[in-house]
């Protein structure tokens, strides 16, 4: 996936283009542009990715059963296709560096802190997680997600580790006593 390895920018419609088996003429014939193209790669991600995570997430109750759903299926993706943590990686950075993908991009921009924030909430229900630290938490775990992907999905036995060392931590498992 061109924009996933190269980013929006040095994504060329020739590779775009070959990566598919077509020409640039014919990419345009479905995409008027090249934004209009990562959009429509940007909407299918999201919904690969969170298609399978909302399930997982919906099928078990609390904070800790829902974020161990959630990193087995970070797992699952990756070793299924390492381009998709790649990409939502690069978009980050794709986002922050043009203000036309920003706007473009529909309300579920924020997608991925509310469904985080989602869980937490869950958590704070269950007691599991004190209400005033919700917000805390909410941002660990996105610092956490987002170190997953950018950091360890390039290799898929480096992504289980750190998957692994992650549901430790949450365990309270990984570390000695202090």
């Amino acid at each position: 996936m061109a924009f996933a390895t190269e980013g929006f920018d040095a994504a060329t419609n020739r590779s775009l283009a070959d990566e598919v088996g077509v020409t640039a003429g014919a990419l345009y014939h479905y995409f008027g542009s090249k934004l209009d193209l990562y959009l429509a790669v940007d909407a299918d991600v999201q919904e690969r990715v969170y298609g399978r995570m909302n399930a997982a997430v919906d099928a078990v109750d609390g904070f800790f059963a829902k974020f161990e759903a959630v990193l087995d299926v970070a797992r699952e993706l990756n070793a299924e296709d390492p381009s998709l943590a790649t990409f939502i990686g690069a978009r980050r950075t794709d986002v922050r560096r043009h203000r036309e993908i920003a706007d473009a991009m529909p309300v579920n921009r924020y997608r991925e802190r509310d469904f985080f924030a989602r869980i937490v909430a869950a958590g704070v229900d269950a007691g599991e997680i004190p209400d005033d630290r919700s917000a805390l938490v909410t941002e660990f775990v996105l610092t956490l997600l987002t170190g997953l992907t950018d950091g360890s999905s390039y290799d898929p036995d480096v992504h289980a580790r750190a998957i692994s060392a992650i549901k430790l931590v949450l365990r309270g498992e990984l570390f000695g006593p202090r």
